[in-house]
């Protein structure tokens, strides 16, 4: 993810509604203190007016109130965000965070919210891409100096067709719709969101080989953290509130899937360094 032309750090704050009786100042836990790169839309994006909302947002500002913490979150470049949990300025990173081998040894992550993918989008009318030798002769617009652009730039190797390589995702897909590429490769919510907001542009195939975890991670030392943030993550899932953020924000249905319904045993993601397989029950107020 990239953060051009938003460096600005906004801290944004937001007063959660607390369920449990009024405790007194000394008991009262601090604010969650957190970050997202606010030029990440859906997921985080400025609003008329000052602040940021997104899918992010919310949804961690619901896990607040589900945890009875307020919580800040701060508008910041991406690159800026795991250093500041490193260095402590951050309890945990709410901005999506792709759950790596690499990444996961260094922090710890909670269970994926959402899947991340590469998507295809294709201008209305045009023939569905059913896989990349659909694309020989053609041209595919990316957003340059992201794994979507390295990604093509090796297939367009092997199959032919010619890459092009724009500043943001949004110029990628407007190349789409005026016709000087026939698709675009970017991410799957980004492309969703796209999507809903332009009835000539269609989201098309999803690359399902590329799914990956998007989390939460906190620092290796905060497990008790890690495991609160993930019960109110899970409590989301059980009663659907998770889903229907998911509707609200990328405008379609979850499929069934999705990690938006999907409870994973533990904590953390299955099979990545430090996940706890350990069963506990999930208590949902």
């Amino acid at each position: 993810m990239s953060n051009r032309g938003w460096a600005a750090a906004v801290a944004v704050f937001f007063m959660t509604a607390g369920a449990l009786a009024p405790a007194s100042a000394q008991d009262k836990l601090p604010p969650l203190r957190t970050g997202v790169d606010g030029t990440f839309a859906p997921h985080a994006f400025p609003k008329l007016g000052g602040g940021i909302q997104g899918f992010n947002v919310d949804l961690f500002t619901e896990i607040a109130k589900r945890m009875h913490r307020d919580i800040t979150i701060d508008s910041v470049s991406f690159s800026t965000l795991i250093p500041g949990m490193e260095a402590g300025r951050y309890d945990f990173i709410a901005a999506p965070t792709t759950v790596t081998k690499e990444r996961a040894e260094k922090m710890l992550f909670t269970a994926g919210y959402i899947w991340t993918a590469y998507q295809f989008g294709i201008k209305k009318g045009s023939a569905p891409i059913k896989g990349w030798q659909d694309l020989k002769g053609k041209a595919v617009a990316v957003n340059k100096g992201t794994p979507y652009e390295t990604l093509s730039k090796k297939m367009a190797q092997e199959i032919g067709f010619e890459v092009q390589a724009y500043d943001t995702q949004p110029d990628a897909s407007q190349a789409v719709l005026s016709g000087r590429a026939y698709a675009t490769l970017g991410g799957n919510t980004t492309i969703v969101y796209a999507a809903s907001k332009n009835p000539m542009f269609v989201a098309d195939l999803e690359l399902k080989d590329t799914r990956a975890h998007w989390a939460a991670p906190v620092p290796l030392s905060n497990p008790k953290l890690r495991a609160q943030l993930q019960d109110a993550i899970d409590c989301m899932k059980k009663d659907g509130s998770l889903v229907k953020l998911s509707e609200k924000w990328f405008g379609r249905v979850p499929p069934p899937d999705a990690l938006e319904r999907t409870i994973t045993p533990g904590y953390g993601v299955p099979g990545m360094p430090h996940y706890d397989p350990t069963p506990h029950e999930l208590h949902c107020g």
